[in-house]
């Protein structure tokens, strides 16, 4: 009977976090971005389908999941949102999987350099405490003085902070001593 509430609680959470923040959420959000110095994860934009085909293969887009025309158009307007509310990133780092390579550099908000300690460790778990790590030194160790974007997986961003993200969606989040303190998530207009 345990179990079953164990259960039931996490499909209550996993509900809930399905739904829309409120716009106020979302107002606090945008102003803790403009003053700076916090850490956007995002989970990259819509990409049909879950994991990628056996014959993956880094480096080979054909070969990989990839974003869909309504992604690459999410991609473009998350860009322009961050743009008009004159959002300053000052450094854009992504997974080397092509999905999210595509859509930081659709965002068209600064040069994208492929980070490793960002690729998805869906299908290589062993990988995911060093990949974790490394992620985290990274974001403890940004001070800004604009903001960071990673551009990361699902599963990357759970680990971290140990919430579900939706495509195209954004935790923000502060480094604070050895903490990463969540300031809020940001869903984007509506793709």
């Amino acid at each position: 009977m345990k179990l079953l509430g164990y259960l039931a609680l996490a499909l209550l959470l996993g509900v809930l976090d399905a739904f829309p923040i409120s716009a106020q959420a979302n107002e606090t959000t945008w102003r803790a971005l403009q003053k700076g110095g916090a850490v956007i994860l995002m989970r990259h934009a819509v990409a049909p389908g879950i994991g990628d085909p056996a014959e993956f293969e880094r480096g080979r887009c054909e070969t990989q999941r990839n974003l869909s025309e309504r992604g690459r158009a999410q991609a473009r307007a998350i860009g322009r949102d961050l743009r008009e509310r004159n959002i300053s990133v000052a450094a854009v780092y992504a997974s080397q999987w092509c999905r999210a390579l595509d859509t930081a550099r659709l965002m068209d908000i600064g040069d994208v350099k492929p980070a490793p300690w960002l690729d998805s460790f869906f299908r290589e778990r062993s990988d995911k405490e060093s990949r974790t790590r490394k992620a985290r030194e990274h974001i403890l160790d940004w001070q800004g003085p604009g903001n960071l974007l990673l551009v990361t997986h699902q599963v990357n961003i759970s680990a971290l902070v140990g919430s579900v993200i939706g495509a195209g969606e954004m935790i923000v989040v502060r480094p604070t001593d050895d903490k990463l303190q969540v300031l809020g998530r940001l869903s984007v207009g509506s793709y």
